[in-house]
């Protein structure tokens, strides 16, 4: 069978009464995962990926055909037939989308063989030279039943396993790729997700294994408004002729400057499947960063304890209590347990003292974590009779506990970590003894390293290496928020415990000074305090490769936040 006939198969599941269905909102495009391509990007990519004009091309998940009706123009440029007109492949789910899409490539001078389905049912055949294309993002908590059954049985065949918290790219990549012949080409935007997530790492080992040549284009800009979402852009080059021994990643503006991109930066992976965010730095930053930790003087977070995730109530609004909502209730003090209150905003210091607390707690803060008694008392009794009338009790985290009122604890950790963060993230010594909740994440300091942790580290952290670092193990979030989680925190490059031991003299003089920049908000003032006890205190570290290391972190800090100011 042709690829022209292989595409043209009507697909039994599909009803074709609604081809003519006009009906399509951004609402159930976001849904399905479809988000339209600007033309500079499709232009750049069908005139990357189309080299000859014979060539055969495909677009997965064909939307209103923006790749294909390029690829028709690139197809017709090349051919010496000024009347040619071109053959294009494609697979759409949407009916109304597959009928315009076969309408603008007629209109543009070409034939389009599209066959309407689920993409991940047709069976790959490798009888393209490229495949094109944005593939749709849904992300994994929309991502389910069967759909994703499917993906993942596709991305099986690709000879990759995926998590459950895989988006829907991850899998539409892996399954198009088998689509190529020999020496074929893979043109894709995909979020920018593949960088620095962890459920991409197969993803990415697989780009490398399997394409002689693999670029990535980054944007400083967002570029799709409408998916609120960072992407990056694909070029891989010659699939089954790998692996790769090196990418060439590329940045320009936005997509109206693609046509004046520069030739870029060769960046080779310690590890393909590890994070990519390191390919956006200077190599020699990132080698100064390994010399580093080889001399001892870094090492990761785990190495001084434990990072876990915080307490989950199931109902932040019902459960946490100020002291004066305690006091209304008429709740005794042994029903309620000290708290770091929702949210981390307080948590920008070097400690979180009793003084501290209390005064969250006179400001109407909920410092207080709901745990009654068993029995509970009359006023408890009386509160939890509440949460059952208005259906607290039938919130997911509720309902599958064994007493629902009663929160799963975790103890008292020694640091709190900021994990959903504007700046950078922080760590925050626990000397009110909190609890804390899901909002921030809980390091338990090792016994061996506890007492100088608790005093120490949150002041030393507060370094331009670990901020570098921060930015490449954390994840970008939507308005430039920087997210990291606790196996990300296990390897945050923090000072070692041989350097803090080295250095406590000096830190502890200048500890009051850091406190007093950052109860004033002036972090980067702070870690240039620290910068100058750690740093500067280093051997082999020129004051020219701290200001390297300095405006490596401000650059791909500044990129987070003009994306993030681009898409408002």
């Amino acid at each position: 069978m042709s690829a022209s006939d292989h595409y043209a198969i009507r697909d039994p599941k599909v009803n074709f009464a609604s081809l003519s269905d006009p009906i399509d909102t951004p609402t159930l495009r976001k849904e399905r995962g479809a988000f339209f391509t600007p033309s500079e990007i499709a232009r750049f990519l069908t005139k990357w990926a189309i080299r000859e004009p014979g060539d055969q091309v495909m677009e997965p998940a064909a939307g209103d055909a923006a790749f294909l009706v390029a690829a028709v123009a690139r197809l017709r440029e090349l051919a010496p037939d000024a009347g040619s007109c071109p053959n294009v492949h494609g697979v759409e789910i949407h009916a109304h989308s597959a009928h315009v899409a076969r309408k603008r490539v007629r209109e543009a001078g070409g034939e389009a063989f599209i066959r309407q389905s689920d993409f991940f049912v047709v069976e790959p055949e490798p009888a393209f030279d490229a495949v094109v294309g944005n593939p749709p993002y849904i992300r994994y908590q929309d991502f389910t039943g069967e759909t994703r059954a499917r993906a993942r049985e596709a991305a099986i065949r690709g000879g990759i396993s995926l998590t459950g918290l895989a988006s829907s790219w991850a899998a539409f990549t892996v399954h198009s790729a088998l689509f190529l012949k020999q020496g074929g080409r893979l043109a894709f935007v995909l979020p920018a997700e593949l960088l620095s997530v962890n459920y991409a790492a197969p993803v990415r080992k697989f780009l490398f294994n399997r394409f002689r040549d693999v670029q990535l284009v980054l944007f400083d800009e967002q570029v799709f408004q409408e998916a609120e979402a960072d992407v990056v852009l694909l070029l891989a080059d010659g699939y089954l002729e790998g692996p790769a021994n090196h990418a060439t990643v590329r940045q320009t503006r936005n997509a109206a400057t693609l046509e004046s991109l520069g030739p870029g930066q060769s960046w080779t992976p310690a590890d393909p499947a590890a994070k990519w965010t390191s390919s956006l730095i200077d190599p020699n930053i990132i080698s100064l960063l390994h010399t580093l930790s080889e001399q001892g003087l870094y090492t990761d977070l785990e190495t001084w304890g434990d990072t876990t995730l915080g307490m989950v109530t199931g109902n932040n609004k019902y459960f946490t209590l100020s002291p004066q909502r305690a006091k209304e209730l008429g709740l005794r003090p042994n029903e309620l347990l000290s708290l770091s209150p929702p949210g981390s905003s307080h948590l920008r210091g070097l400690a979180l003292s009793n003084a501290m607390l209390k005064k969250l707690g006179d400001e109407g803060h909920s410092i207080h974590l709901f745990y009654p008694s068993d029995p509970p008392s009359a006023a408890a009794a009386a509160y939890i009779a509440d949460g059952h009338r208005t259906g607290v009790d039938t919130a997911y985290k509720c309902r599958v506990r064994k007493t629902w009122y009663r929160v799963p604890l975790v103890p008292p950790a020694d640091l709190l970590l900021t994990c959903m963060n504007a700046d950078t993230p922080r760590i925050t010594a626990n000397a009110a003894g909190v609890r804390h909740l899901n909002s921030v994440h809980g390091v338990y300091l090792n016994d061996t390293y506890r007492k100088l942790g608790r005093e120490l580290l949150p002041l030393a952290s507060l370094n331009s290496i670990t901020l570098l670092h921060a930015e490449m193990v954390g994840r970008a979030y939507g308005g430039g928020i920087l997210k990291i989680e606790p196996k990300e925190a296990d390897i945050w490059a923090m000072p070692s415990p041989r350097l803090i031991s080295s250095s406590a003299q000096a830190l502890r003089k200048v500890k009051p000074k850091v406190a007093k920049l950052l109860d004033g908000g002036r972090l980067l003032e702070a870690v240039n305090a620290v910068d100058l006890v750690l740093l500067e205190g280093c051997e082999d570290l020129s004051e020219t490769q701290i200001q390297r290391l300095r405006q490596a972190r401000a650059e791909l800090a500044n990129r987070r936040n003009m994306r993030a100011a681009s898409g408002r």
